[in-house]
Order: structure tokens, then C-alpha cells, then sequence
């Protein structure tokens, strides 16, 4: 075999093992124990970092196992950092017309996963340094390990794409809840201005206005006179109607969404089932697309076998 042969082979054989990586770094696909076990990992990580940061507040817990929480982050900062020296590396296998290797892995370093990705080792990297960050800041910036977590799971992404698609009935009703702070506030500041310390500014006043928008009520700052009391009143009836409308606006389309995706699921069965047999291809975007459902294995092969029943029944019907 001469060099260059040789050469072609092994860049084949690198590119094969950088695509497998980047299967198991990828959400897991069912029936890919690799990349489950890669995302359970990963997350229980994450969630055991989580219980650290909080407890480390404590500290009374953390005098008493500051030696097992500075393991943890130790260790934590080796997995997370060389997951994302990894996610560099294997950004260049995603496809994207007309971009070179090194332009992917740049995309992927300046996308918000990639920041994401930085920022949960960043602290700690700038800690063992020796710059001194304040301790309360590392722990509120380690944090942003939680937001790793959509990695692993669809669930977020479906959320995220719910509120994008949502993005202009949304806007709207947070214009209207918008509009109501600030007639709020500036007639509270107007009617008990010279009353009430709490509504001595319009600023001041818009604290009362978003808690009780927001159907929180505080109760720490609240109108004396009887005009306030109506306008606090109908401010109270306005966050009530604003709020349910952004609850629903956001239930329904998460609905739908799951409607949309559960009748993709079936036509993509039927469709897979038109020849009797069903392709490692098909079987591959049925998983997936069952995968954003959170459906199991069990049910997934229980669908299947109802609709080849039905398909079976409908050709020997015609």
C-alpha cells in the first residue's frame, strides 16, 4: 500500500472515529448505550455540582467536607473541560454548506452552547490561577453548569422552540402588562405620592406595580387612600388577565407542538411500513422523533406493531 493510500485511510478512519464522537456527545439515541450512558453521566454530574454549589453555602457543611467539595470541582472541571476540548474537535463533522473545518468550530465555540459550555468551567479554571475571585460570585457562576443540562435532554429545546414560535403573541402581552406598570405606578405616585414613602416616585412605585401584575402581592407596599385602592385594584385584574393569557398562549402552542410531532411519529411509521420492512434509516428518524415525544422503547415498538396491524387489515380490506 503506498503512503498516500495509507494517508487517505487513516484521515478516513480519524473522521469515522470524530463522527462516533460526536454521536455520543449528541443527545442519545435509543439503543445507543455509548451515548445514554455518555448524557446520564454527564447530567448526574451537573446535578451533583448543583447540590455542592448549595451546600457549600452552608457553612457549618462546608467546613465539615470543604476537602470532598474541592474533589468534586476538580474533578468536574477535568470532565467538563475535556467534554468541551471534544465539542471543539468534533464541531468540524457537522455539515454546513460552503464552511471549512475551522469556521464549524468556530461557530460552535461563539453559539450560545458554546458559551455556555466555557462559562462552566471558566471559574473554576480562573480560581486555580490565581486570580481570586470572590466566593460567592464562583458559586453563583458555577451555576451556569445547570444550563448544560439541554445537551442532554429535548425537553428544553422544545420549550425554547415553543417560545420563539410564540415570540410576537408573547411580545404583545408583555407590551400590555408594559403599558399597565407604568399608568400604574404613575397614578399611585400621583394620588399618594405625599402619603406613602412607597410611592414617593414613579420608580419607587413600580415595585408595587410589577408584584402586584405579577399576582404576587407582597403586601410590603400597598395604597391607603380610596382611589389607590381602585386603581390597585384593577392593576391586580390586569396581571390576572395578562398573566393566564401568557399561560395560555404557551400551553397551547406546547400542545400543538406535541401533536404536530406525535402525528409526524405515526406517518413516519405508516410510511416506513409501506414495504413490509423497516430500514436501519427508518428506524433511526422513528426513534428520534420519539425521542422529543419522551417515549420508551416499549412504546415505541407498541405503536409500531398497531399500526402494521392496521396497515395489514387496511390492504386486505382494499
Amino acid at each position: 500500500m503506498s503512503s498516500a493510500a495509507e494517508s487517505s485511510q487513516l484521515a478516513g478512519n480519524a473522521l469515522t472515529r470524530r463522527d462516533r464522537v460526536l454521536q455520543i456527545l449528541d443527545k442519545g439515541q435509543a439503543g445507543d448505550k455509548a451515548s445514554i450512558t455518555c448524557d446520564r453521566f454527564l447530567s448526574t454530574l451537573i446535578i451533583v455540582n448543583l447540590v455542592c454549589v448549595c451546600l457549600e453555602s452552608v457553612d457549618s457543611i462546608d467546613a465539615a467536607y470543604s476537602f470532598t467539595f474541592g474533589l468534586i470541582e476538580i474533578l468536574s472541571t477535568m470532565v467538563f473541560g475535556v467534554e468541551y476540548l471534544l465539542r471543539i474537535w468534533v464541531a468540524a463533522s457537522k455539515t454546513s454548506a460552503g464552511s471549512t473545518e475551522l469556521s464549524r468550530r468556530l461557530a460552535y465555540v461563539f453559539s450560545p452552547a458554546g458559551i455556555i459550555d466555557l462559562l462552566a468551567i471558566l471559574p473554576s479554571l480562573l480560581s486555580l490561577a490565581g486570580f481570586g475571585l470572590d466566593l460567592r460570585w464562583l458559586r453563583i457562576l458555577r451555576l451556569v453548569r445547570l444550563l448544560k443540562i439541554n445537551h442532554y435532554t429535548p425537553a428544553f429545546k422544545t420549550l425554547f422552540d415553543v417560545l420563539n414560535e410564540e415570540r410576537y403573541p408573547l411580545s404583545a402581552t408583555l407590551y400590555i402588562l408594559f403599558v399597565a406598570m407604568f399608568f400604574s405606578s404613575a397614578l399611585l405616585y400621583l394620588l399618594e405620592g405625599e402619603l406613602h414613602e412607597g410611592f414617593a416616585s414613579i420608580p419607587e412605585a413600580m415595585w408595587w406595580s410589577v408584584i402586584t401584575l405579577t399576582t404576587v402581592g407582597y403586601g410590603d407596599v400597598s395604597p391607603i387612600t380610596g382611589l389607590g385602592k381602585v386603581v390597585g385594584g384593577l392593576t391586580a385584574v390586569m396581571g390576572v388577565m395578562t398573566v393566564a393569557m401568557m399561560t395560555g398562549i404557551v400551553a397551547s402552542s406546547f400542545a400543538h407542538k406535541m401533536s404536530l410531532r406525535k402525528e409526524a411519529l405515526q406517518n413516519e411509521i405508516i410510511e416506513s411500513l409501506e414495504d413490509g420492512v423497516i430500514s436501519p434509516d427508518e428506524l433511526s428518524k422513528i426513534n428520534q422523533l420519539a425521542e422529543t415525544l419522551g417515549l420508551s422503547n416499549e412504546e415505541v415498538e407498541t405503536l409500531m406493531r398497531y399500526e402494521s396491524l392496521r396497515t395489514k387489515e387496511a390492504r386486505r380490506l382494499s
